[in-house]
């Protein structure tokens, strides 16, 4: 009985190791190659279970995703021959597993050293061939479309491998050219404002002089208003006045001359040395000889 459950136990172990030598499995994030004592058999092996013969078959697997080598920051030059560091990043994906597998036997490491190297070249040839407005300016997407669409073609033919998205993050000018470039802009952001300065106070003066002589202007125009408003007047009252006078000339002459003793006698310390029988007493001689009477 022991040397039964011994035997089936042997066997079930047996069946393990051969299914495991023989079998293997693709994920969906996955591709492979069937290599037969290093030469490939079998090419884009796709998701799912799948054989092989134990010892003379080995699997190879890759990641099927889409991968990201970010570059470092390189220094190129513009057709004005004006240094710019770029800062870029490439999408890719393997597009056919056994060239991809013969160029870089599996290693990343080397897809992406290649591929660096391509890109490189590729954006110093595109910088080189625009200005620095040029590459800056909304050109830069058409740039890097174009620059897609060459290295994809030979990403495809050296490594297998397809070219999704080339990225510049950001373009930059060297710590030299950048303190250069933001002294020459000082200094003419500097001359302009002397310029707006110069402008504003010449506008200045002139907004300032003409109101000075419009109120010179409105001031004559004003005087002038009222001597014609009081000539208008005082020719009004001397009508009325003359009028009043020629209806009742003799309360017109004692009217007035109560205005005029009114005007005399107003101070507390006017002194008058006139004759007691002057022209100018005559109503008030008049009203005492009338009283004593």
């Amino acid at each position: 009985m022991r040397g039964f459950s011994f035997s089936v136990l042997f066997v079930a172990l047996l069946g393990v190791l051969v299914a495991s030598q023989t079998l293997f499995v693709v994920s969906e994030t996955e591709r492979a190659v069937v290599l037969k004592f290093g030469e490939i058999v079998q090419d884009d092996v796709q998701p799912g279970l799948h054989f092989k013969l134990p010892i003379m078959n080995e699997v190879k697997k890759f990641d099927a995703r889409i991968l990201t080598m970010d570059s470092r920051p390189q220094r190129y030059l513009t057709l004005e021959k004006k240094a710019v560091v770029v800062d870029s990043y490439v999408k890719w994906k393997i597009d056919s597993v056994a060239k991809y597998y013969q160029a870089t036997s599996g290693d990343e490491f080397v897809a992406n050293r290649v591929l660096s190297s391509r890109v490189d070249t590729g954006l110093r040839n595109k910088f080189g061939e625009r200005t620095m407005h040029e590459v800056v300016s909304g050109e830069r997407d058409q740039l890097m479309t174009g620059l897609r669409d060459e290295l994809n073609q030979v990403a495809q033919n050296e490594l297998g491998i397809s070219i999704v998205d080339i990225r510049v993050k950001r373009i930059d000018l060297p710590p030299d050219v950048s303190e250069s470039v933001y002294q020459r802009m000082r200094t003419e952001r500097e001359r302009e404002a002397r310029d707006h300065r110069s402008k504003g106070l010449e506008l200045a003066e002139g907004i300032r002089a003409d109101a000075d002589r419009q109120q010179v202007v409105l001031e004559a125009e004003a005087q002038r208003d009222a001597e014609m408003i009081r000539g208008d007047g005082d020719a009004k009252a001397a009508a009325i006045y003359s009028k009043v006078y020629k209806q009742d000339p003799e309360f017109y002459e004692f009217y007035r001359s109560l205005q005029a003793y009114r005007e005399s006698f107003s101070g507390s310390n006017d002194l008058f040395v006139l004759e007691p029988d002057s022209e100018f007493f005559k109503y008030l001689n008049s009203s005492t000889s009338s009283g004593s009477k």
